[in-house]
């Protein structure tokens, strides 16, 4: 998924997040709200669309529909991306259903698929043009996203393995500044160098009532990569003085502590929407580095 495309489903994404944090959930289905939820929804999916095929494919010549394999590129870094949107979207559409008295199980998967659908659209536009094609791996992992919440809500009625995001600028992304970014808002979306992804589990809820495990304390373990340039390969790249740059491409893996910040209930409406907003973010924390070079630990790691 390339800058600009990326970009709209942020802004789709923290819509629905900071709207979610708002509404408590209602048990009776309510005809008007369910219609806001609908329409907004819909404005925003259409909207969004549209955005894209003005600022990116009419761009780009039409083709007829066809696939595409990219499932080696970047280190299945992006494929892992799409999965935690997809997870993200699909969270958000579940609280908003049950904000509208919508019957649970149909909630749960009606909600719960948004995140799929609305990547899956995308990925029927990418199918329409010429420079890419529809990728099962970005099918494959919109889908898992999708029903890691649709799963943990039929079983528990709430999210106990979280995926997040962390991100810190890495060295390459000067060397590439067209792929990889200009400027931090661009690394964030572009550089997979940076970027980390978690799946963070809260013991306590696996745990009886009485514990005194901190509700709020979860274990995470990461997934990143580093030395990439480019998707498939490192195209040839050179320093001031003609040198050239060899970078190495690896998988990392890590250990860590995290906060769930959902989990943390004050009587400020205006905080918990913000503990709400911001629960994607992996909470900077010591951290395991497990590479093919050995491990390498850090007093904080983001």
């Amino acid at each position: 998924m390339q800058y600009y495309k990326t970009n709209y489903v942020v802004l789709f994404l923290s819509f629905l997040i900071v709207a979610n944090s708002l509404f408590s959930q209602n048990d009776t289905l309510n005809k008007k709200r369910l219609a806001i939820v609908v329409v907004t929804e819909a404005v925003l999916y259409s909207s969004s669309l549209v955005g894209l095929n003005e600022l990116w494919y009419k761009n780009y010549p039409k083709s007829t529909f066809h696939f595409f394999n990219d499932n080696a590129e970047w280190l299945q870094m992006d494929k892992v991306g799409h999965g935690v949107t997809s997870y993200y979207v699909g969270r958000v559409g579940v609280g908003l259903m049950k904000w509208s008295g919508v019957k649970r199980k149909k909630a749960i998967w009606y909600g719960g698929m948004l995140g799929s659908v609305y990547l899956s659209t995308i990925e029927i536009l990418d199918a329409y043009s010429s420079e890419w094609g529809f990728s099962y791996g970005d099918f494959a992992a919109n889908t898992a996203g999708s029903l890691l919440v649709i799963g943990q809500e039929l079983v528990w009625d709430e999210q106990r393995i979280v995926l997040k995001y962390s991100f810190m600028q890495s060295e390459f992304a000067k060397h590439r500044p067209t792929i990889l970014g200009k400027n931090f808002q661009e690394n964030s979306l572009k550089d997979y160098n940076g970027q980390t992804y978690w799946l963070s589990v809260n013991p306590a809820s696996f745990m009886n009532k009485e514990t005194k495990f901190p509700k709020w304390l979860n274990i995470a373990v990461g997934y990143g990569a580093n030395g990439m340039t480019g998707g498939m390969h490192n195209p040839p790249t050179f320093d001031e003085n003609g040198n050239q740059l060899l970078f190495e491409r690896y998988r990392q893996f890590y250990l860590s502590l995290d906060v769930d910040l959902t989990r943390i209930k004050t009587k400020s409406k205006l905080l918990n929407t913000f503990f709400n907003s911001i629960g994607f973010l992996k909470i900077p924390a010591p951290a395991l580095e497990f590479n093919k070079h050995g491990i390498k630990s850090y007093w904080f790691y983001y």
